[in-house]
This record gives structure tokens, C-alpha cells and sequence, in this order.
């Protein structure tokens, strides 16, 4: 079981923080974000921030993943378990970068 749960973790953890992120987004160019009294810059922080932090979170699974503490018995499960974790924190770097960098709220 813990097997299953390594191989899923990476790409679970990139799912959610895309939705967490892009679900900010929508939250910042809502009209309740002005309504709470922030404005754009504290949004534009706000999403760096969650970018920044779901990037970490995937290096730091990827990490872990590597340790010998939580890696695998099995050969075949660690190498998918790294690959994976991998490519989520590549997915994540390149899926997000664009809340990070292009313009808000068009």
C-alpha cells in the first residue's frame, strides 16, 4: 500500500496545488478581493507565494522520495517513484510559472 502511495503522491500533489493556485488566481481578479481591501500587488504576492511554495513541495517530496527512509524496498517502485516526482516538479515549475510571470487578470 505504501508502495501505491508513493507512485501517487507526485502527480496528486501537482494536481492540487495547480487547482489551489489557479483557484487563487480567480479569487484575486474577483471583485471579493478588492472587497476585502487588497489589491492587485498583495495578489501578485500572494501568487508568487503559492507558486514558490508548491515548487518547494514537490522538491522537498522529491527529496524525501530519495532518503532512505521513505525510498522503496523495490527497485522498479523507487525508480517510477522518482521519475514521477520528477516530472510533477517539472510539471509544477511550468504549469504555474505563468500565474508568476504574465499579467493578472486580463
Amino acid at each position: 500500500m505504501r508502495d501505491v502511495l508513493r507512485i501517487a503522491l507526485p502527480l496528486t500533489v501537482w494536481l492540487g496545488a495547480f487547482s489551489a493556485v489557479y483557484g487563487l488566481e480567480g479569487l484575486v481578479c474577483s471583485e471579493r478581493w478588492t472587497a476585502a481591501g487588497l489589491d492587485r500587488a498583495t495578489g501578485r504576492l500572494a501568487l508568487v507565494g503559492a507558486w514558490a511554495a508548491a515548487v518547494a513541495l514537490q522538491a522537498v517530496l522529491l527529496i524525501g522520495l530519495r532518503s532512505p527512509r521513505f525510498a522503496s524496498p523495490s527497485g522498479f517502485v523507487r525508480c517510477v517513484s522518482l521519475t514521477l516526482a520528477g516530472v510533477a516538479l517539472l510539471a509544477t515549475a511550468w504549469t504555474l510559472l505563468p500565474v508568476a510571470t504574465s499579467t493578472l487578470c486580463l
